[in-house]
C-alpha cells in the first residue's frame, strides 16, 4: 500500500495532547477507508462504517450510549459520517463529554448537510484524502537522479489519461479495458450514484450530463445559462449541480482574478476535474495524448489538479484564479497567497515562454511544461 501524505497529518494529530476532532474529507474510492482500516488494525480498535444503519445506531446522542463506545475504542474511527448527518450532535457530546480522539472520514462535508454544524466551531481540525498526488508517488518510487526525467514524463502521461484514483494507479496487472472499466464504475456507482443519495437530486442523467458538458470546455470558460440552455434544463438547477460537485471533490473551480483596472474581464469561472480519469470516461477518450485534440485542457486540468491536491492536503494558505483582458490575453493560473504576493504561471504542454507582462500587478512569472512541472510546482507553492 502507497504511503499516503496525509498520515504525517494523523500520527501527529495522535500524539498531539489535544481532543478535537480530526475530519479528513475527500471523494469516494479515494483511500479513506484503506487509511482507517490500517489505522484500526494498528491501532486495535474498531471501524465503524456509516454505510452501515447498525453502525450508525450505535452512536445515538446519549452520554451513557457514547460512553460505552468511548470505554471500547482509544481512539474512535468514523468511516462515510456523510450517511449519518445528525452526527454533529454525536460528535460535539464526545469532544465537550469525554477524553477521547475522533478520526471521522467523508465523501461530503457535513457542513453542506447538517444544520447543527456551526455547533461544532473550534471541536474540530480537518485535512484531505484526495487521489494520489504526484508528490505522494514519486516519494513511494524513490527514483534515481538518472531515472527522474523518464519517471516524471511517464507520470504525467499516465494520471492525464487514466487518473490517480489509487485502485487504478497502483494495479499495474489491469488491463487499459479493465481500467477503463473501473473508471466506470467509480463514476456511475461512487460519484453520481453516491451525490444523487446524499443530496436527494432527482435526475442522474442530468447530473452526468451537466459533467460531460464541463469535460469537454476543459481550459474555457464555463457558461452555466448555456450548458442550462443546450440541456434545456433550468439554469439554478444546473448552478445547484455543479456546486454539489464543487462540494464533493469531483470539480475544481478556478475563478478569474478582479481587479480595479477596466481592462481585466470574466463573467464565467473556469472548472477542472479532481482527476483525469474521471473526466476521461465521461468524453469516452483514452487515446494516447499525441493523438488528441484536448491535449492542452487536459495538460491544464492536470496542472490545476496537482496544485490543488498540494494546497489542500499541505494546507497552504493561498487562493487560485486565472486573468483575462479584454483582448483575449491571458493567464493560465494566478496563485495569491495571503501577503497578496502573486506568481503568474503560463501553461503550455511544452512549457513556452508567454507574456510576462499581462498581469498588471507585480508578481513573479513560470512558464510550466511537462519538462519541469515537478521544480516549477513545488517552487510556486514552496
Amino acid at each position: 500500500m502507497l504511503k499516503r501524505a496525509i498520515e504525517k497529518t494523523i500520527n501527529q494529530y495522535l500524539k498531539d495532547d489535544n481532543y478535537k476532532i480530526l475530519y479528513i474529507w475527500g471523494p469516494r474510492r479515494s483511500g479513506k477507508t484503506t487509511l482507517l482500516s490500517k489505522l484500526a488494525k494498528e491501532l486495535s480498535v474498531v471501524r465503524f462504517n456509516f454505510d452501515l444503519e447498525s453502525d450508525r445506531e450505535k452512536f445515538a446522542p446519549r452520554k451513557e450510549v457514547l460512553e460505552k463506545i468511548v470505554k471500547e475504542n482509544k481512539v474512535i474511527l468514523i468511516d462515510e459520517v456523510q450517511n449519518y448527518p445528525e452526527a454533529t450532535v454525536m460528535l460535539k457530546l464526545l469532544h465537550d463529554e469525554f477524553k477521547v480522539k475522533v478520526i471521522a472520514s467523508g465523501s461530503s462535508e457535513l457542513r453542506q448537510q447538517s444544520k447543527d454544524f456551526d455547533t461544532m466551531t473550534g471541536r474540530f481540525f480537518e485535512t484531505y484524502c484526495l487521489p494520489l498526488s504526484i508528490f505522494e508517488i514519486a516519494e513511494n518510487k524513490k527514483t534515481r537522479g538518472s531515472e527522474r526525467p523518464i519517471f516524471e514524463r511517464s507520470l504525467a502521461e499516465k494520471l492525464q489519461i487514466f487518473g490517480a484514483y489509487p485502485e487504478i494507479y497502483t494495479q499495474d496487472q489491469l488491463s487499459e479495458s479493465e481500467r477503463i472499466d473501473l473508471l466506470q464504475n467509480i463514476l456511475d456507482t461512487y460519484i453520481l450514484k453516491d451525490i444523487i443519495n446524499i443530496y436527494e437530486l432527482k435526475n442522474t442523467k442530468l447530473a452526468k450530463d451537466i459533467l460531460t458538458k464541463i469535460a469537454l470546455q476543459l481550459g474555457s470558460e464555463v457558461s452555466i445559462r448555456e450548458i442550462a440552455g443546450s440541456l434545456g434544463a433550468n439554469v439554478t438547477t444546473v448552478a445547484n449541480y455543479i456546486e454539489i460537485f464543487i462540494k464533493n471533490y469531483i470539480l475544481i473551480p478556478l475563478p478569474s482574478f478582479k481587479t480595479n483596472i477596466r481592462r481585466a474581464v470574466s463573467e464565467n469561472r473556469k472548472l477542472y476535474f479532481y482527476d483525469l480519469g474521471i473526466r476521461n470516461i465521461l468524453v469516452r477518450d483514452f487515446r494516447p495524448l499525441d493523438l488528441r485534440p484536448d491535449k492542452g485542457g487536459v495538460w491544464e486540468n492536470f496542472i490545476l489538479s496537482e496544485i490543488t491536491k498540494q494546497r489542500k492536503i499541505a494546507n497552504i494558505k493561498v487562493n487560485l484564479y486565472f486573468y483575462r483582458e479584454y483582448g483575449g490575453k491571458e493567464v493560465d493560473l494566478i496563485i495569491e497567497d495571503y501577503k497578496k504576493s502573486y506568481t503568474c504561471i503560463e501553461i503550455k504542454v511544452q512549457g513556452e515562454k508567454g507574456n510576462k507582462d499581462i498581469f498588471p500587478i507585480k508578481h513573479t512569472f513560470l512558464a510550466l511544461g511537462s519538462d519541469n512541472y515537478f521544480e516549477k510546482i513545488a517552487q510556486a507553492l514552496f
